[in-house]
């Protein structure tokens, strides 16, 4: 009987999430004007850059060259950081704190450059014992951090396009 119960609530989540029109998200949050645009890094190449450039693909935006009627998004600074947070009883660091910042501009077409930035923390137990799997885990907590903070780049890209949209355009004078 709790088998048929189980089943039942199992199947009406299904068919409410079905019905309310849930999607994952995969670009369908981005609006048109942001569907093309420019992606500009100092170092093209770092990881931080490949995964933007990966969260960007990944949400169906067409990265292209410079155009004057395109937005450009630019990634100004990136820092990186780790501090102490615990130590254990023989004075020897336990826990740190990875910390990683990304400073960004967003350019709309015939507007000014707008800052955006994110700040991504993680915490890492630092097992003393264990060297290469901790180097190794450390690599895969900073790749996760990168991605995380490109998603919250582009989130905060999309909100910052809805803000200058409503915002009348300052440049036109009005008599």
């Amino acid at each position: 009987m709790f088998k048929h119960i189980k089943n039942a609530l199992f199947l009406t989540a299904l068919f409410g999430l079905s019905a309310c029109g849930f999607h994952f998200q995969t670009g369908q949050l981005v609006p048109a004007e942001l569907q093309t645009l420019t992606f500009e890094s100092g170092d093209p190449y770092s990881d931080m850059s490949m995964a933007m450039r990966r969260q960007l693909q990944l949400n169906n935006i067409k990265l292209v060259d410079a155009a004057k009627d395109v937005p450009v998004l630019r990634i100004t600074k990136i820092t990186t950081d780790d501090e102490v947070v615990s130590v254990f009883k023989q004075g020897r660091e336990a826990e740190k704190m990875l910390m990683l910042d990304v400073s960004a501009s967003v350019r709309f077409p015939n507007k000014d450059a707008y800052p955006i930035s994110t700040r991504v923390n993680r915490t890492f137990f630092d097992n003393s014992r264990a060297a290469l799997a901790k180097s190794s885990e450390k690599e895969i907590m900073w790749r996760d951090m990168r991605e995380q903070a490109a998603r919250q780049l582009i989130s905060k890209m999309v909100a910052l396009q809805h803000q200058v949209e409503a915002k009348p355009d300052s440049s036109v004078k009005t008599k």
